[in-house]
């Protein structure tokens, strides 16, 4: 028996992708709505509210004006920034301790923002786990592919009238007013008394994406063992998170940020100085895979009681 899903928003960089796995997988019908119902809010709830699960890949606001129209029996995966603080919603990170069964009785969840992915995974165990304080002064840089920035970005950085040498060639750093869209969850769900200092970074790539968190610990009150110990165990049962030991060999003496590209999954490294009194903790996953629609299907495949990694990469 065919489980019946609508993407509300399937034109957009995470709609399309979503709907592109979803079309190969026998279990699940994919309802279409005409090019005219599209424009009709009105005929787009009636769609989702003859599905068992809708995904709505929509702006902030065509989110909320939809939400009231919606049945409460129908289980909703939202994309955007919408309800991802909002205390009636689940925060769709499966990994999180006690998130996994949350996400699998829910009606109504958020689906993390990409950059808020990477920093939650760090900065959630270490104040969990009381291996930093709550008003710790984190951090963090997110460097991340161009396709972040969604269709018009995507269009910018592969117009065919792109000089051969362009400022796109190099990194940008941008939100350095430090008000990045994503702050307010990063701080909510990493359990935070005070607001990270996040710097996002887009790179001439298309996707992959990195966070780094830096971690003084004598001012954290911690050892590099007991980081190292305490996350390893915290993503232990994790469908989708690797962590790797401590100081383990990196790849090419470093991490490309397009390490994980093309893959649902995400891989936690974490280093250690001579000194044993600084660390870098560093999250590598697919902006568009665990930070996006990766992250969305894993959540599908919960909130329908099926496997949680069928269709993953």
């Amino acid at each position: 028996m065919s489980v019946k899903v609508f993407i509300d928003g399937s034109s957009g960089t995470t709609g399309l992708r979503i709907a592109d796995r979803l079309a190969a997988r026998p279990e699940i019908e994919l309802l279409s709505i005409s090019a005219e119902g599209r424009k009709d809010v009105h005929e787009r709830a009636k769609v989702i509210n003859s599905a068992d699960l809708a995904f709505l890949c929509l702006p902030d606001a065509a989110s909320k004006e939809v939400m009231p129209l919606l049945r409460p029996d129908v289980k909703v995966l939202d994309t955007s920034t919408a309800f991802r603080t909002d205390p009636a919603w689940d925060y769709g990170f499966p990994e999180l301790n006690g998130q996994k069964e949350k996400i699998q009785r829910s009606y109504r969840v958020a689906v993390p923002g990409c950059y808020a992915s990477g920093f939650i995974s760090i900065a959630r165990p270490l104040v969990e786990l009381g291996l930093a304080p709550a008003d710790f002064p984190f951090s963090c840089t997110g460097i991340s592919g161009y396709s972040g920035g969604g269709k018009k970005m995507i269009a910018e950085y592969e117009s065919p009238d792109r000089p051969a040498h362009s400022k796109l060639d190099a990194p940008k750093s941008y939100g350095l007013g430090l008000a990045h869209k994503h702050l307010p969850e990063m701080q909510k769900i990493s359990g935070l008394a005070r607001t990270p200092a996040f710097v996002p970074v887009v790179c001439d790539y298309y996707s992959g994406m990195q966070v780094l968190v830096p971690l003084d610990l004598k001012l954290a009150g911690t050892t590099a063992e007991a980081v190292a110990e305490g996350i390893a165990n915290y993503y232990r049962d994790g469908a989708t998170v690797k962590v790797h030991a401590l100081n383990e060999t990196l790849p090419e003496n470093g991490l490309y940020s397009n390490a994980m590209a093309g893959s649902d999954r995400m891989e936690l490294y974490m280093t250690v100085n001579a000194a044993g009194d600084q660390m870098m903790l560093v999250s590598l996953f697919d902006n568009l895979g665990k930070g996006s629609s990766g992250a969305a299907i894993q959540c599908m495949n919960l909130m329908l009681g099926l496997d949680e990694v069928a269709g993953l990469e």
